[in-house]
Formats: structure tokens, sequence, C-alpha cells
């Protein structure tokens, strides 16, 4: 029983003469590469022999980039009075001091005993929620702020909050 050739096995024959051919022409430029190992062979012995020095850019101070600074600040057994009076000082302490980015622990208000008061709203008379309520009305926190935003679980989940502030010297 005689085959025939089908047009598949001619293209996937002429597909495997390519490949060869370009292997075979790959090898013939390693043969070029070994010479240009020698140059760069050279040219790395001539920079060792310089006494040229060269800065390191390790140590070289980046204007552009601001580095993070971070601070926290914890009101647990806070009134919700002094609570607010220390976030107004301490976001002006830290916009002056150019951080970047504020951690506030208010705790999830669990055991709060206003809770128990019928004449105190229940939500902003607990921390979690009064005082970045208090942050977003005050105009004056206001322009020092990028944005709030819930904390992560390892900085105190629904229990804490972060604050951004904007670049103290582009203010």
């Amino acid at each position: 029983m005689i085959k025939k050739i089908t047009n598949k096995d001619k293209e996937d024959w002429k597909n495997f003469l390519d490949n060869k051919q370009k292997k075979s022409h790959n090898f013939s430029k390693k043969k070029k590469n070994i010479k240009n190992h020698d140059k760069d062979k050279e040219d790395w012995e001539n920079f060792l022999k310089n006494d040229e020095k060269i800065r390191n850019k390790d140590f070289i101070y980046k204007r552009n980039i601001r580095q993070e600074k971070i601070k926290k600040i914890d009101l647990h057994g806070y009134t919700i009075e002094e609570a607010n009076i220390a976030m107004e000082h301490f976001i002006q302490k830290c916009f002056d001091e150019n951080v970047t980015k504020i951690i506030v622990i208010t705790g999830k208000g669990l055991r709060s005993k206003s809770v128990d008061n019928p004449y105190l709203s229940k939500d902003l008379s607990i921390l979690k929620y009064s005082v970045p309520e208090f942050i977003e009305s005050n105009k004056n926190l206001t322009r020092f702020i990028i944005e709030t935003t819930d904390a992560k679980i390892e900085d105190g989940g629904s229990g804490a909050f972060y604050i951004y502030l904007k670049n103290k010297n582009k203010f």
C-alpha cells in the first residue's frame, strides 16, 4: 500500500528544513560572538585599571521620590471630644513633619458605654464612626489630607483607618 504525501506533510517538511537552516545560521553567529566576548573582556580590564571614580547610585538622594513616613495614634479610652482635639493636633503635627500616612486606631466600639445611653446616636457616639466624620467635616484638616481609607487587618482592621497626607513641600 502506497501512501500519498499530503499538503500538510509537505508543509511540515518545509518548516523542518527551514528551522534546520536557521539553527545552522545561529551557530555561525555564536562564533562571531566569541570575538565580541574577547572585546568585552578587554574593555572590562581597561575599566578596572582606570582610576576614575564612579558615584554610587544607591547613595544619590532622589528629590522626586517622597520617602514613606508612617505614624500611629491609638485613641482607646478617649472621649469623643478628647479624640477630636487629639486628632486635630496630631494631623497638624504630622503634616508639619512631612508624614505620608497616619494609622488611627479607634477600636471597634464594642465596649463603649455610650451605647446604653438612649439620648446619644449609636453610631456617632463611637469613635470608630465619629472621628472620621469629624475629620471629613473639618475644613482645616481636609486641606492636608489626600484620602482616608479602611485599615488592613494587620494594622487594626475594622478598628482602625488610614489617613494619607499631602506633601508639605508641594502645599
